[in-house]
């Protein structure tokens, strides 16, 4: 195929992902769930699991080999700008009053799923074809329990935020705790990928070079009020230029120093000045990264994953083992370290529901675990599986709780009594 066939190519593959993704959406409205898990379950539904399974010609001409690494490019892109708009709406002044609690839920959030999974993929190991010839055992159980420790921060901040709940208890400690996870589960990563490499150099560099990027997002932390005088002397398309520029600097520089991408948009977007004219800015490019950019990447996942292989017993086995631990893992031991940090039943409950799901970072974490050769097909269909039951779980569970308790607990006056039935909680990852 001729560079400008793929490219046409890749026109009408777009428009069939656009489409399928929207059906699904609608499909899912009445359920209440978020358009993160529409779109995953679209990725899921164009690939090898069902359209290659009922017609393998037409997912051929829609998705031939050679437009794969496109789909991938761009997906990367929209994760970019869509990490750098979920660290810009993180503000750390709501943060402070909850550190401590989050503080205590993430070390337990993260440690008891990350030791449970890596007890679990040490006991399956012999059974299941999980790592490709010659990976490392313990690179594929460290590999394994990083995945099961993360949390869906974008997916519990666009929860939080577009349901009124930022005033409230759990919203602010499940803000604060899903962040310090996500940056807790990319240095891990890195460590993985370094292990996997058969080199201390990978995570030496990481951690040499968080050094250096949190010295430089201080500093522009530091030159807020100059840098909001630069911005309001600029155009609109002057700024969002600006914006571009330093949003790809941030991510070509973490992901060579092995934080990825996505960690230097999210940390980027975190300590970027907040003003009129950049909130303007950021917003003018959601369309671009959650309407088009994003379900190609959900789209490149879901070719990845055949859930026909999940027709093993074993493997299918070790599927229902790695969610029934994922969940017991971060769900139980966030409520509990919750309960042990004075929070209410009730605030207990609903941050376990958010630190649960694992959404969009799960998938971004698998696919590294992909590219790098550290899991089979068979096993990123399982951490697939994962990912989408557990964010599947999280709006029923909180309208549950909402309609037991009579609404949301600490919520302020004014604030919306619950999730409405039929509204999607969040409309991201």
């Amino acid at each position: 195929m001729s560079t400008t066939e793929l490219g046409t190519a890749f026109l009408l593959a777009t428009v069939a992902i656009l489409l399928v993704c929207r059906a699904v959406a609608l499909l899912l409205r009445p359920l209440g769930q978020p358009p993160v898990v529409a779109e995953m379950l679209a990725g899921v539904l164009l690939g090898p699991s069902v359209l290659g399974l009922l017609l393998p010609s037409a997912e051929h001409h829609l998705f031939p080999a050679q437009m794969r690494p496109m789909l991938y490019v761009t997906g990367q892109l929209g994760l970019t700008l869509f990490m750098f708009q979920t660290g810009y709406e993180f503000r750390l002044d709501r943060s402070g009053k909850v550190a401590r609690s989050a503080v205590v839920v993430s070390a337990f959030g993260s440690v008891t799923p990350l030791l449970l999974g890596c007890a679990l993929a040490w006991a399956a190991h012999g059974s299941v074809n999980a790592a490709p010839p010659g990976v490392p055992v313990h690179v594929l159980v460290a590999f394994v329990g990083v995945t099961l420790a993360i949390t869906a921060f974008p997916m519990l901040a666009r929860i939080i935020t577009e349901n009124g709940l930022g005033a409230t208890a759990f919203g602010r400690i499940s803000l604060a705790a899903g962040a310090i996870d996500d940056v807790v589960a990319w240095v891990l990563l890195a460590a993985v990928v370094s292990m996997a490499r058969g080199t201390s150099g990978t995570i030496v560099l990481a951690l040499a070079g968080g050094v250096g990027l949190v010295a430089a997002l201080t500093l522009l932390f530091r030159l807020r009020a100059p840098l909001l005088e630069a911005a309001d002397r600029l155009s609109p398309p002057q700024l969002q230029l600006v914006l571009l520029i330093a949003l790809c600097l941030a991510a070509w520089y973490t992901d060579r120093i092995g934080l990825y991408a996505v960690f230097g948009a999210f940390s980027l977007g975190v300590a970027m000045p907040k003003g009129p004219r950049i909130d303007e800015a950021v917003a003018a490019t959601e369309p671009l990264s959650r309407t088009l950019l994003l379900p190609l990447f959900f789209t490149y996942s879901g070719l990845n994953t055949d859930t026909g292989l999940l027709g093993d017993p074993a493997l299918l086995l070790f599927a229902a083992g790695c969610t029934v631990v994922a969940v017991v893992g971060k769900f139980g031991a966030c409520w509990a370290a919750s309960r042990a940090a004075g929070q209410s039943q009730a605030v207990a409950l609903r941050i376990g529901v958010l630190m649960n799901a694992r959404g969009l970072m799960q998938l971004i974490a698998i696919n590294v675990g992909l590219s790098e050769g550290i899991v089979t097909r068979s096993m990123f269909t399982v951490l697939v599986v994962v990912a989408v039951v557990t964010t599947v779980m999280a709006t029923p569970l909180l309208r549950l709780f909402d309609r037991l308790d009579g609404g949301i607990p600490d919520a302020p006056e004014g604030s919306r009594p619950g999730l409405p039935e039929g509204q999607p909680a969040g409309s991201a990852s």
